[in-house]
């Protein structure tokens, strides 16, 4: 696959989020010591990721009325300034006020930075399409794109671990609004192509007509979740992505530390263990999707599968293993597998619906996966007190399993050409 099949933008676009994700991890870090310091109370510490998912969810729901009115590539400027300029403020304000600082405005302005942060990621991931030449290219844009999420995350953590020790919390927080300056900069280097910019003002022309304001609004904020219904393949996958994430929780921190305690044997040392071995088996993963893309082709539907069911069979083991350094490998071994399903299913919803109406199938699809891992976060707590952190873990591998099968019973949505009525090429 040549490299020509990514454009100057694509590029632009790959540098400005693997700069806004890196700044993510280091500000949460930074307020996450900051909170703990300050109140010493871990369930004010856990607010953050809530408000932050919880945020991002409802942003999620509106995101198609602003990507009906706004070019994708300005959304994402909109928001990387947006909250360029929250974070200064945030920055300053805790700089200033120290230990009078009210956490009821801090946790305020995260509500409204994530909330401006909702409609990145569906933005992100519709735009590549748009910004690749052929779409043979989305492979590789998406594999491109994995590895730095899954790098950021890997070294982000550890890394932001030591920059805040070394610096402190609030000369960390300048720092980050330093990054989200510089994400906000290369994100002005993101161009749609003209001819993507004419279609869309035309197809919102048809879509919302002055005479009919109140229905297009309703229109617009249901058009991706009807699309996802009315579209057997768009529908298949959404709900083996559902069956998938209700599993994914089991590596949050609780529950993998439980395990390295309870089945393993082990201190937290450990947990750091397994924790970089998996980010390191996912980077491997993206990197083996990268050298693969030419050899996968347009196998996406089979490939995906083989991640799954790898997947599903290494989690089991996982599970079953009471050896702490075979559990390494196997945890890092899940990684590629890992990755050939989340980027090859990714792909194949990217080529599954109009370029113009992806965004909103993203944003309804987004809303719904925050929606379904608060539940899984939820119900695996609640679970794993009356089967045991082992069986949890069984029963995440079986639901990943399950999404497996019913890939396979409706292997038809993917074959048959029917399906794509919706698909303007």
């Amino acid at each position: 696959m040549k490299s020509s099949d990514l454009t100057r933008p694509f590029y632009f676009l790959w540098t400005t989020q693997t700069a806004a994700n890196a700044a993510d991890v280091l500000y949460i870090m930074a307020l996450t010591v900051l909170v703990l310091d300050r109140t010493d109370s871990l369930v004010s510490a856990a607010l953050m990721p809530l408000m932050r998912s919880g945020a991002q969810m409802l942003s999620s729901l509106i995101a198609p009325l602003l990507i009906n009115r706004f070019k994708l590539s300005n959304l994402l400027l909109m928001s990387q300034v947006g909250q360029f300029l929250l974070f200064i403020g945030l920055a300053v304000y805790l700089q200033f006020n120290g230990e009078a600082s009210s956490f009821v405005l801090v946790f305020l302005l995260v509500f409204v930075m994530s909330f401006l942060d909702g409609w990145t990621t569906p933005a992100r991931n519709a735009l590549v399409p748009r910004l690749v030449l052929r779409e043979q290219g989305l492979l590789k844009a998406n594999g491109l794109l994995s590895v730095s999420d899954q790098i950021v995350q890997f070294a982000g953590w550890g890394l932001s671990g030591i920059i805040v020790a070394f610096m402190g919390a609030s000369p960390t927080l300048l720092l980050t609004a330093v990054i989200y300056g510089l994400a906000a900069v290369f994100t002005l280097g993101v161009k749609e192509p003209v001819r993507s910019e004419v279609f869309e003002k035309e197809l919102n022309a048809i879509s919302n007509p002055i005479s009919e304001i109140g229905t297009s609004k309703w229109h617009t904020l249901t058009e991706g979740w009807k699309m996802i219904w009315e579209t057997p393949r768009l529908r298949v996958l959404t709900f083996m992505d559902i069956i998938d994430m209700l599993g994914a929780s089991i590596w949050v921190g609780a529950f993998t530390l439980a395990f390295v305690q309870v089945a393993l044997g082990q201190g937290e040392e450990w947990w750091g263990f397994i924790n970089a071995a998996y980010f390191a088996g996912t980077i491997g993963g993206g990197l083996l999707v990268l050298a693969l893309a030419r050899i996968i082709g347009n196998r996406y539907v089979l490939v995906m599968m083989i991640g799954m069911a790898g997947y599903g069979v290494l989690t089991a083991l996982y599970a079953l293993n009471t050896l702490p350094f075979v559990a390494l490998i196997l945890v890092m071994l899940m990684g590629p597998f890992a990755e050939l399903s989340v980027i090859n299913r990714r792909t194949l919803i990217q080529q599954s619906v109009d370029k113009q109406l992806l965004p909103k199938v993203l944003s309804a699809q987004a809303s719904l996966m925050h929606l379904v891992f608060c539940i899984s976060l939820l119900g695996m707590a609640g679970l794993a007190e009356y089967i045991g952190i082992v069986n949890l873990y069984l029963f995440a591998a079986g639901l990943t399993i399950l999404a497996l099968l019913v890939g396979l019973l409706s292997y038809r949505a993917f074959r048959d050409q029917a399906d794509h009525t919706h698909i303007i090429r």
